[in-house]
């Protein structure tokens, strides 16, 4: 089977350090598979991501020499296929609205003893999942604010045991609850990173997921999609992040970790990618 990774970066910003490191990971392991790279721009943040963003990073990964397969892949440009896929979600009683503000989320998290932590802190409560269905579409027709959210306990109970294999960590076992009932889509976005990603890598064919450890948590629920809508699971490589010298991880505050500050300081790209890789530990290349 034909290696396909991809790189899916967010034009929030430019891309840094630790961002080569990450597309240099997704393009290597393709190109001496001779399998294929490809590069996906995750946009749904209609508020937060910038085009001239995403022309730096497109322009970033051409100096590095990181050449892709195929055209961008834009993910505001196919809302209508996330739409589909959640339809069906909700079609099978997967999905339910929820009412709650953050306000609302706090005060019943407060209130309730013990309430069950993931990665991210407390999960949702699940107050808006036993809703009555009536009271559902009321507030629905009354266009009241909401988000969608998947019901976690029932999609579990759906798929039974699962697991997934990472390559540094071996198989993995999967924990449906870990993020809780999370968010699959809002009101002016018919997705979310979760289903947006896992629908991406579905119809790109992805066999090879290389992305940073600190995703490691969503892999997760991206395996509980996968296996509620049919789909085939790919290997998964977490690699490490980057950090500077006090162990904070690269972020695109720092200005001058970016690549373009890096290339305007008179590095060449190959000097760069042998910096992130020193960084990794990797063998220089």
């Amino acid at each position: 089977m034909k290696i396909v990774t991809r790189f899916a970066p967010s034009p929030t910003g430019e891309l840094h350090l630790g961002s080569a490191y990450s597309a240099w990971t997704g393009w290597h392991r393709a190109r001496e598979a001779d399998g294929v790279f490809l590069v996906r721009i995750e946009d749904i943040d209609i508020r937060r991501c910038r085009r001239e963003f995403e022309h730096a990073i497109l322009a970033d990964l051409t100096w590095l020499g990181f050449r892709w397969d195929g055209a961008v892949r834009r993910q505001s440009e196919h809302f209508a296929d996330y739409g589909r896929v959640l339809d069906q979600l909700d079609q099978r009683g997967f999905v339910y609205p929820c009412f709650c503000s953050r306000a609302d989320i706090a005060r019943e998290i407060a209130a309730a003893a013990g309430a069950p932590h993931g990665p991210d802190g407390p999960h949702y409560p699940g107050t808006c999942r036993h809703l009555p269905l009536e009271q559902r579409r009321a507030r629905l027709r009354a266009a009241e604010e909401h988000c969608l959210r998947l019901d976690a306990a029932k999609a579990a109970a759906e798929v039974g045991a699962y697991h997934f294999f990472d390559e540094t960590r071996g198989r993995i076992e999967g924990e449906p609850l870990l993020l809780g009932d999370f968010v699959i889509a809002r009101k002016d976005t018919p997705t979310s990173y979760h289903l947006a990603v896992t629908v991406d890598d579905h119809l790109q064919g992805v066999t090879l997921v290389t992305r940073g450890e600190d995703v490691l948590p969503s892999t997760h629920v991206h395996v509980l999609l996968q296996r509620l809508l049919g789909y085939e699971t790919p290997l998964y490589a977490h690699h490490r992040l980057l950090t500077d010298a006090t162990g904070r991880r690269f972020a695109k505050r720092d200005r001058d970790m970016t690549i373009r500050a890096l290339r305007e300081s008179g590095l060449s790209p190959q000097q760069v990618i042998d910096r992130a890789l020193q960084m990794a530990g990797e063998a220089v290349t």
